[in-house]
């Protein structure tokens, strides 16, 4: 077996609970939930995943917990599948994860959903877990769409890695996929970079998801802000117009 096996943990910052997003009461949501998110390769239809990412929280040490695989060659790609599987199957069955968190996770899900029928496993992740997909959840209280990185501005987060864009990482895959000898001749520090990348993506989750209230609240405030200044901007022209009509007349 050749796929990289990466785990780290991160300190994490003290959650204040008024601030968590919450679910059906459940404002210990963040306890409960992983954070998702794939690095794939599509070509017409799904190709195969080049990186996965997940994390959770630790209550016990106050951490986050992240594991990501990573294929080195095209022989991986039906190995990774099977770990992905051992990954969630553990998450749900040792550790009693009940939710699983993305940002458009739809993508993620058609990908594996295809991907195990391709190879004939039987595994729906949907089926396991109950989704946040926090793109939606924004779009819920905004009414309009939005990325993950302009979402991570709002919530002040800074990222340590550079972006890099969809089209390149599925580029590198590509190239994975189609040469045996690509992924050794690749520098160190392009394979960390993009390790590094989709690590702070699932990281990123974790942090809007406890802090969901807080920047969404003040998010609130600016358009009441904008309502109450565009109702008095309307008041002002009502009276106007009156005093106008008197004139007239």
């Amino acid at each position: 077996m050749l796929v990289i096996i990466r785990n780290n943990i991160i300190p994490a910052t003290s959650i204040d609970l008024d601030y968590v997003l919450s679910k059906d009461d459940n404002n210990l949501l963040y306890e409960d939930a992983l954070f998702f998110d794939l690095e794939h390769y599509v070509y017409k239809k799904p190709i195969c995943i080049g990186v996965f990412g997940c994390c959770y929280y630790d209550k016990i040490d106050a951490s986050i917990h992240v594991t990501q695989y990573m294929i080195e060659n095209k022989k991986d790609a039906g190995e990774i599948m099977y770990m992905v599987e051992d990954y969630f199957q553990e998450q749900r069955k040792k550790f009693h994860k009940k939710y699983i968190v993305t940002f458009s996770g739809n993508n993620d899900f058609t990908v594996l959903r295809y991907l195990y029928n391709k190879i004939g496993m039987e595994y729906n992740i949907e089926e396991a877990f109950g989704q946040i997909d926090l793109q939606k959840e924004y779009e819920k209280v905004k009414k309009v769409g939005i990325g993950l990185k302009n979402l991570e501005k709002i919530f002040d987060i800074d990222r340590e890695s550079e972006l890099i864009s969809g089209s390149n990482l599925a580029k590198t895959i590509n190239k994975i996929m189609n040469s045996e000898s690509y992924f050794e001749r690749m520098p160190e520090e392009k394979k960390n970079k993009i390790l590094l990348y989709n690590e702070q993506d699932v990281v990123s989750l974790f942090h809007m998801v406890t802090n969901w209230k807080k920047y969404m609240k003040e998010e609130e405030k600016e358009e009441e802000k904008e309502e109450e200044k565009e109702e008095k901007e309307e008041k002002e022209e009502k009276k106007e117009e009156k005093i106008n009509l008197k004139i007239c007349d």
